[in-house]
């Protein structure tokens, strides 16, 4: 349990991290390689294997980021090592969600409900070295609305990690990757819809070729769960 504690606390300062020094665009395009990393990760070190089509169907996803983050897009150095080791340790961190759900035969609420706490105490180590901390301010009173926005954000994140659990322990951590993707693209137009924010048709295409990617994606996955495994036609038998 607690190498996955560790890579949980390596995703979330890595990741943020890659954030702070890198272009919105340039950590998205980095990003998209979480996806073929894990493909990677889980062929050599747990014996899964991908069809050509579904391995294919990356290259449209990452294509479609390219096209939207084209124009943020800066290098550096720094910004490049931590969203490197970002994406390597989110890979682990996913792979490890899915194998371990498995291995100790727990739910995804289980798993998390004994991951979170050795994760807490982790990040408590390492949040004075990131964060700036004003004890003056964090012993004082606390406006109600503060307050509130602190819960909000409690839940939220709550929420988020319990999807990813949810769905990699239902499915697999390559599908939970093309569910961020398809929240990638659903954030860009519920931006345009909802608030008004400039779309160019550059951004159009590349909203339309990851969507392309996703549902090639899906697609190829549903084929393949339609065809009988040799232990299903055995048990016919």
């Amino acid at each position: 349990m607690i190498p996955l504690a560790m890579t949980f606390c390596g995703f979330v300062v890595f990741t943020n991290l890659s954030l702070e020094t890198n272009t919105v665009g340039t950590y998205q395009l980095i990003k998209t390689m979480t996806t073929p990393c894990i493909m990677l990760i889980q062929t050599q070190y747990y014996e899964k294997s991908f069809s050509l089509p579904v391995k294919l169907s990356v290259i449209p996803i990452a294509v479609g980021v390219f096209l939207n983050s084209m124009f943020d897009i800066k290098f550096s150095l720094i910004g490049i090592i931590f969203a490197t080791v970002g994406v390597l340790v989110t890979s682990l961190y996913q792979v490890w969600v899915g194998e371990k759900q498995k291995e100790f035969q727990v739910n995804s609420m289980q798993l998390l409900y004994y991951q979170a706490p050795l994760s807490a105490l982790m990040l408590v180590v390492v949040i004075p070295f990131i964060e700036p901390i004003n004890l003056s301010k964090v012993f004082t009173l606390w406006p109600l609305e503060t307050l509130g926005m602190v819960l909000a954000s409690g839940v939220v994140a709550f929420s988020v990690n319990l999807s990813i659990f949810w769905i990699i322990g239902n499915t697999s951590p390559v599908t939970y990757n093309m569910v961020g993707h398809l929240k990638f693209c659903l954030t860009l137009l519920g931006g345009y819809l909802l608030f008004h924010d400039h779309l160019n048709w550059l951004q159009i295409t590349g909203i339309l070729t990851t969507l392309s990617g996703v549902i090639a994606y899906t697609h190829f996955k549903m084929q393949e769960n339609k065809v009988p495994t040799p232990a299903a036609i055995k048990a016919t038998v």
